[in-house]
């Protein structure tokens, strides 16, 4: 396997590349379903529809991208192009999807529907050659951790500033208008990204590309990808991470502030996660290099589903809850950075099984899963909201243990099934069809 060579520079700026596309990510996950909700008025039943639409859609939109990149040959390269072009459009969306007219609640849904696929579509545009860009920078395995520890970094940033920063920022920028809060919010974070993406194409290199020409069969290389068993197990894995993680961030605000009857726990849970993901980060490549992915990653996800269990017998003791909340983000945050080295490993592995590397089409089918595990899990849980008639200020029991029993037991539930996955990913190279 061959040595690279990466600068610090260049390691910082693919790590914090992750930022530029995830923190809009993060502000809409954790706050876009409230923001409809509680500050525009929309019935939640109807945005859940909007969330799952607008995301099942992605499959066309990310399977279109990552053959699209695949094909792209330009003077920049094959990745680093798409974060040229869509810097500014995915900006200006950001702005966009929190800065909801005052018309019509027919004509409002409409409107979040199309800034929200918007979003997306570009979002598909970013991350997709983002995800392709690690295995053409390096060969190495150590070096791939690294930048997985680096990218984990990054995505922490990201989620601190897109939960915990978010609603001090409403309110001190928003001057106890929250509707002009989010939309200067999201003004702000429009032009962190933008630094961020630009950064990422300025500074990071395309060093091994793949020797297929452009020109290949659509359907035989989906077909291939699907007969990937390690990227199989990567896409039912990242499914029902972002299944899990999209439901508890959009069930944390209504959990603290309706189930544990205190809205200042907002603050401390989001930003756990993050917290988490970079503590995670500085020894999530040793325990790995020592454990195997397989079996590290595996491990930490049945550990958090007993932490998360416990969570429900220990809610009337806050410091005991938190604490098992804490080390249960912990334990989960450590399967992120085994996840990215994985992703670059499906290349290796396809690469060896059908002789051709396909880094933006396999890209492309797990962006498709976190997305699609983003929108299950936060339209999941919008409609149990519906279906308990949930009405803020007006929260009845039923809804308030429909809230209780979701964010724990769905949790759980999810992680069981995640580890089983896990357990399936290949020990040995592929065998030669």
């Amino acid at each position: 396997m061959q040595k690279s060579e990466l600068g610090f520079v260049e390691r910082l700026s693919y790590g914090f590349g992750d930022m530029g596309t995830s923190l809009a990510y993060n502000m809409a996950s954790g706050f876009l379903l409230f923001y409809y909700t509680n500050v525009v008025g929309l019935p939640a039943a109807s945005v859940g529809t909007v969330f799952l639409v607008a995301r099942i859609l992605d499959a066309v939109v990310d399977v279109l991208v990552g053959i699209g990149v695949d094909k792209t040959r330009t003077r920049w390269g094959r990745t680093r192009v798409y974060f040229l072009c869509t810097a500014i459009p995915y900006a200006l969306l950001t702005v966009a999807v929190f800065s909801m007219p005052a018309w019509s609640q027919g004509a409002q849904l409409v409107y979040a529907f199309v800034t929200f696929k918007a979003l997306g579509i570009v979002m598909s545009l970013q991350a997709i050659p983002y995800t392709a860009l690690m295995p053409m920078m390096t060969l190495d395995g150590k070096e791939r951790l690294r930048l997985s520890g680096l990218r984990s970094i990054g995505t922490a940033t990201g989620v601190v500033l897109g939960t915990a920063a978010v609603i001090p920022l409403v309110g001190l920028l928003g001057g106890g208008n929250q509707q002009r809060g989010f939309t200067l919010v999201a003004v702000l974070f429009a032009i962190v990204g933008l630094i961020c993406t630009l950064a990422l194409f300025r500074n990071c290199k395309e060093r091994y590309e793949d020797d297929a020409p452009p020109g290949f069969a659509i359907l035989s290389a989906v077909g291939e990808m699907l007969r990937n068993r390690a990227w199989l197990v990567v896409f039912f894995h990242c499914l029902l991470y972002f299944a899990r993680f999209g439901m508890m961030m959009a069930a944390t605000a209504y959990f603290a502030i309706d189930v544990m009857k205190r809205p200042w726990m907002i603050s401390v849970m989001l930003p756990a996660v993050a917290g988490m993901l970079l503590l995670s980060a500085f020894f999530a490549p040793a325990i790995l290099t020592r454990t195997g992915l397989r079996n590290g990653t595996a491990g930490a996800l049945a550990i958090a589903a007993v932490l998360f269990g416990a969570l429900p017998f220990v809610q009337d003791n806050v410091p005991v809850f938190l604490g098992f909340y804490v080390a249960g983000c912990l334990a989960t945050s450590i399967t992120i950075t085994s996840t990215y080295a994985m992703i670059a490993e499906t290349v290796n592995y396809h690469e060896a099984k059908f002789g051709a590397r396909r880094e933006g089409l396999l890209s492309a089918g797990i962006s498709l899963s976190t997305k699609l595990g983003m929108a299950l899990g936060t339209a999941g849980f919008a409609y149990v909201l519906g279906a308990f008639d949930y009405a803020p200020g007006h929260v009845s029991d039923a809804a308030r243990e429909a809230i209780r029993w979701t964010y724990s037991g769905g949790a759980v539930a999810v992680l069981a099934v995640q580890t089983l996955v896990v357990l399936c990913w290949p020990r040995t190279g592929p065998a030669k069809p």
